[in-house]
């Protein structure tokens, strides 16, 4: 009972700091368009809440969370493992690859890894003196790990942090960083069928780019020396989410572990905004309805200025998003695999396709 009180404390704590912070730090700014850098924090690998269409940032779970509200993480049961395959504005031939991992670590903490990685294919070599290139190819390296840590501190209250090692750049030119994520959750309702959550993201240091790409050597006087290049460093894609979300259970509803609540039918509505820091703040909407948690289906809204405005928008989506899955138990304690596909509609590049596999233990 001590203990649980004590949580309650340094849950509400943690919650008033990061509504705090993130007032002071936050504000979207479309001035600042195009000012940050390492936007390869902004994309949503993950299937299930892309289909959502990032408005499910107050009830996202799992090794989804991650990437959207970490205090998401501490309601997976046991173990869970995700992948997913992104062909990102898909006749680009981009690729974004994630896979994680959750493991719970005691009664009230879990511990999560998450790895993304961005493939852009082989890309020509080019320079000044051959623009027409015949220097053969190259290939992009970006990507991040993130290590999460979240928390059950209240049967209401539920917090995590994670912290994110970035890289980007070429062979001979490279940026290296590191980002931290905060987020908190608030459960309530009969059948905790009313959630609230905030989410921090991108908050780290300034990156910079270095490597050989960036010296010259020139001759003067018959002798030959190296010039090097300064780059000028930018920040990060800082973000601030807020998010709520309700859950109409329809049907016969079963108390499957003491707080979850499965019901035959049910339909979920959830809202998100987003302040960016260097951008439009984007609004999000989505719907969901889940038929016993084994087959959902999904679309969502993610509305900004001018988005539908094809001359106007700054943004390569569009707004409509859509997806579903299918989960497949094994055995009778809640264990299942599940499968997921969303679909992102973009205006050019024919939109952005994600499926993934998740194996919930």
């Amino acid at each position: 009972m001590k203990r649980r009180y004590s949580d309650k404390i340094v849950g509400a704590v943690i919650f008033a700091a990061l509504t705090i912070f993130s007032t002071q730090t936050h504000a979207g700014n479309e001035d600042r368009i195009g000012a940050a850098g390492a936007t390869q924090l902004l994309l949503n690998p993950w299937a299930r809440s892309a289909g959502f269409g990032n408005a499910n940032f107050a009830t996202v779970e799992g090794v989804d969370a991650i990437y959207g509200n970490v205090s998401g993480l501490a309601f997976m049961n046991q173990t869970q493992v995700g992948f997913t395959h992104t062909r990102y504005l898909a006749s680009s031939g981009i690729g974004i690859n994630a896979i994680g991992l959750g493991q719970r670590v005691g009664q009230a903490s879990v511990l999560g890894v998450n790895v993304v990685t961005m493939n852009f294919g082989e890309i020509e070599r080019t320079t000044v003196n051959q623009p027409e290139g015949g220097l053969g190819t190259y290939r992009p390296t970006f990507g991040h790990i993130a290590l999460s840590y979240a928390r059950e501190f209240s049967n209401s209250i539920y917090g995590g942090i994670t912290v994110k090692a970035v890289t980007e750049g070429v062979a001979d030119a490279k940026a290296q960083g590191v980002a931290f994520d905060a987020g908190i959750r608030y459960v309530t309702g009969k059948y905790n069928n009313f959630k609230f959550g905030i989410s921090l993201k991108n908050i780290g240091p300034k990156m910079q780019y270095e490597g050989d790409g960036l010296s010259l050597t020139n001759t003067l006087d018959e002798k030959q020396f190296t010039l090097e290049q300064r780059t000028e460093g930018y920040e990060l894609p800082s973000v601030l989410n807020l998010g709520a979300s309700y859950d109409f259970l329809l049907g016969n509803i079963a108390d499957s572990a003491g707080t979850d609540f499965v019901a035959e039918h049910r339909i979920t509505g959830a809202f998100n905004f987003m302040s960016n820091s260097f951008g439009k703040d984007q609004f999000s909407l989505g719907v969901e309805y889940g038929l016993k948690e084994m087959f959902m289906v999904r679309v969502g809204l993610a509305y900004e200025q001018d988005i539908f405005d094809n001359e106007a928008s700054q943004n390569v989506t569009t707004g409509p998003t859509a997806g579903f899955t299918v989960a497949l138990p094994i055995g009778d304690e809640g264990k299942s695999v599940d499968l997921d596909y969303s679909y992102r509609d973009t205006n050019p590049f024919d939109g952005i396709h994600s499926i993934g596999l998740t194996l919930d233990l």
